[in-house]
């Protein structure tokens, strides 16, 4: 693979990166503080891309007066297998197709991480009759605070509805360090009457107080916490499916 072509692939990785994070889809790979650098890199890639292929065209023009001999040797000399070209592959697949955000089946295969994110000292949760926090919050409050932060406040979580290696529907977010090679899943059962007749990434609101009722993770036997649900609903999934 010659120069011009090696630069034609970084113009459109280059490219693919700008798209992805110009809009939300970048949400699906990683977390929304890396936009920036995103962004960043995008352009660089771009810039040098453009300044690689202007350098070869000039080259090629200074060139032009030598014999044909010469420029089958030069083009031989910068030329390369045509298997190199199936590194463009994923990048046109990054810009032609938008795979989902990880969901149920990642959640499903791996078990919950939530000792990753045990803590020592919970804040009190903000004022107002239902407060909405995060399935990563208040997993860590009903195990690591035995429901102490809690009490009988009700709380909202959002999230994805999967089925765990035991069969029961739990409900499920995907957290990140970095980005989504990284993505571990969050867990939380329901008790009492929770979401019927909802597939398996159905996205659901579940409104709830804490009970100390817990069970262990088939896959990887650390704790899951339930919530007593008082009430639940459908909804769309959110713009940030990531906590």
């Amino acid at each position: 693979m010659n120069r011009q072509a090696q630069s034609v692939i970084m113009l459109l990785l280059g490219g693919a990166v700008l798209k992805i994070s110009l809009g939300d889809l970048y949400l699906r790979y990683v977390k929304e503080g890396l936009r920036p650098f995103l962004i960043l890199s995008g352009v660089l890639l771009v810039a040098a891309a453009v300044m690689t292929l202007w350098h070869e065209y000039r080259s090629e023009a200074a060139e032009q007066d030598e014999s044909e001999d010469h420029d089958h040797g030069h083009a031989h000399a910068h030329g390369g297998p045509l298997v190199g070209w199936l590194i463009i592959a994923p990048v046109l697949g990054l810009l032609l197709v938008a795979p989902p955000a990880m969901g149920a089946y990642a959640a499903g295969q791996s078990g919950t991480a939530l000792s990753t994110a045990a803590e020592s000292d919970y804040p009190p949760l903000p004022p107002g009759d239902v407060v909405p926090i995060t399935v990563l919050d208040y997993a860590s409050r009903a195990v690591f605070d035995k429901g102490v932060s809690l009490g009988d406040r009700k709380v909202k979580l959002v999230g994805f509805l999967v089925t765990s290696t035991d069969g029961r529907q739990v409900l499920g977010r995907m957290i990140l360090s970095c980005c989504a090679a990284d993505a571990r899943p969050i867990k939380v059962a329901f008790a009492g009457q929770g979401p019927t007749g909802m597939a398996d990434d159905a996205w659901v609101e579940i409104v709830g107080t804490y009970t100390d009722r817990t069970m262990r993770d088939a896959v990887n036997d650390e704790i899951i916490p339930f919530i007593a649900v008082t009430s639940w609903r459908p909804v769309d999934p959110p713009k940030q499916q990531y906590e």
